[in-house]
């Protein structure tokens, strides 16, 4: 296959338009209950429209990702672990990077997995409306990590609006797709009554599953709190 090297990034044709063929950062095997339902396997993918201040995979805005697959060979590497996600009602957890700019390829990889296995999207929900409603038949289950919705705060913490985190999340709301939202205690950037009221505003959508937690600064990295 010949790839053409284009700003730093590798393309095939513009990528079959993100669909057949799409950049990775990990795969992470054997996670339980961290990212969806039962055992898990993470994949990662590159690439995300935010510029979070305390970033957890920073290497999803590098310009080199960790290597490009097609949902056939996804899919190849992580049917090892079938037994597992049948027996215990697990799957795949898309997260990244923000796996809704890539719905093509999940749509293409739902095809190949069928319905034994649970689809979970790890996100933002930052990305155009029509990318959410395109994965809507797609995932099983959903975790959102809003940030905060006060504007001003979550442009001062991700160099963006939050406008189609807002609309997207009504979207969910509206569909009673099964979701978890998340909600941090980000430090410098948003106070214990800013975290009250975002979790006001989410509930009043009708949300009942949501997760606060805590950033934990320390030096110049941070961790999570539960």
């Amino acid at each position: 296959m010949t790839y053409l090297l284009v700003y730093g990034f590798i393309s095939k044709k513009l990528l079959f338009e993100m669909s057949t063929i799409a950049p990775f950062i990990g795969i992470r095997r054997h996670r339980l209950h961290s990212d969806g339902h039962g055992v898990t396997t993470l994949v990662g993918f590159h690439g995300c429209p935010l510029n979070c201040r305390y970033c957890l995979n920073p290497q999803c805005r590098s310009s080199k990702p960790w290597r490009y697959l097609s949902p056939e060979e996804l899919y190849g590497q992580v049917k090892v672990d079938d037994l597992y996600f049948v027996a215990t009602r697990g799957g795949v957890c898309f997260g990244g990077g923000e796996p809704c700019m890539y719905n093509g390829f999940i749509g293409c990889f739902r095809e190949l997995c069928g319905s034994r296995w649970q689809i979970t999207l790890e996100t933002s929900l930052n990305v155009p409306t029509e990318q959410v409603e395109a994965l809507l038949p797609v995932a099983d289950s959903w975790i959102v990590d809003v940030k905060d919705l006060n504007p001003a705060i979550y442009r001062a913490y991700t160099g963006r609006a939050n406008d189609r985190v807002l609309d997207n999340l009504r979207l969910l709301a509206d569909t009673k797709a099964d979701c978890m939202v998340r909600v941090p205690l980000i430090p410098e950037y948003n106070t214990r009554e800013d975290v009250a009221r975002s979790v006001e505003v989410v509930r009043k959508m009708g949300f009942e599953r949501i997760n606060v937690f805590s950033y934990r600064k320390t030096t110049e990295k941070i961790k999570f709190m539960r």
